[in-house]
């Protein structure tokens, strides 16, 4: 079975990804495709295969040239389904990486891969090997345990559903519940570093700064609450905002929108509000929403100990 699949960022993602037999591939363009060398690459994971997914795109992203074919084997946690996984590492051999606390699997995917002559693996052994020994504990050794329907679990999807219902300032009651409310004019990713936030258990929310137009007067009132600035380039934002109207079929370039000065006005006292209310202010321009939601979680950590002292 073949299907395909778009990716946010091609310069950065597979040609073709195998997810237990099923085959996807970005339309990568013919230059590209000329100038990059292929290798194939197993991920083999007892859970999700999120963990494992993560670690590989985090190595694979120093190597220029280089374009991985991964092949993702996920929940792995049968003899047969190591076997259909090994299958396929034979029919296209390159590097295995793994994450398996199965003792047995563990050395029928190692014994398998000796066979066969490919490099295997064990990305996560030394930090949980030397963890154990700080510790003075054992390891459990049941996979899957990051995924567990704990209290943690539970706050994350309070957090999202709580990011939802107070995303671009469109439920204005119980804001005082919130964790970190963010600011900004449009198109400043107040929206998707709300969600990353929320899925590290954070109840964020975020209202958008619009001249002539009064923010929610709680703002002022919330000394629990962490309230965050987000600005960008004006030049870069009006990009940002012309490429959102093409999208949604909106070609005006003739409004206050996208209009340079304009935006340069409303930049200006987006920040100027910020600061008369001693708000911390985060240039995006040149972050991505990791890094964004990084220094609101450091600017919350901070803001949370001084409330505690």
């Amino acid at each position: 079975m073949e299907f395909w699949a778009d990716r946010e960022n091609p310069d950065l993602s597979p040609v073709t990804v195998f997810y237990n037999g099923l085959r996807t591939r970005s339309r990568a363009t013919e230059d590209r495709d000329k100038t990059m060398t292929a290798y194939h690459l197993h991920l083999v994971s007892d859970a999700t295969g999120e963990t494992i997914n993560s670690v590989a795109r985090a190595c694979l992203v120093q190597f220029e040239g280089i374009e991985p074919i991964e092949h993702v084997w996920s929940l792995v946690r049968t003899r047969g389904q190591m076997e259909k996984a090994l299958r396929g590492i034979a029919d296209h051999p390159g590097p295995v990486l793994f994450t398996l606390v199965n003792d047995t699997l563990r050395g029928f995917l190692v014994e398998g891969c000796r066979d066969l002559d490919v490099p295997c693996i064990p990305v996560l052994d030394p930090v949980i090997h030397h963890l154990a020994s700080c510790f003075g504990v054992e390891i459990s050794g049941q996979p899957g345990l990051q995924h567990a329907l704990d209290a943690e679990y539970f706050q994350r999807m309070d957090a999202m559903n709580f990011a939802l219902a107070h995303d671009d300032g469109q439920l204005q009651d119980g804001l005082e519940k919130a964790d970190v409310v963010l600011v900004g004019v449009s198109r400043t990713s107040k929206t998707p570093t709300c969600l990353y936030l929320a899925n590290r258990g954070i109840k964020t929310a975020n209202v958008p700064v619009v001249p002539g137009c009064p923010l929610p007067p709680q703002l002022q009132a919330m000394p629990k609450t962490l309230v965050v600035g987000l600005t960008k380039d004006p030049e870069r934002l009006v990009q940002v905002r012309r490429n959102r109207l093409r999208m949604i079929a909106e070609g005006h370039d003739d409004t206050d929108y996208v209009d340079l000065d304009s935006v340069r006005e409303e930049v200006a006292f987006a920040r100027k509000l910020c600061r008369q209310n001693s708000w911390p202010i985060i240039d995006v321009t040149r972050r991505s929403i990791e890094e964004t939601a990084a220094t609101v979680m450091n600017l919350y950590a901070r803001h949370r100990g001084a409330g505690e002292s």
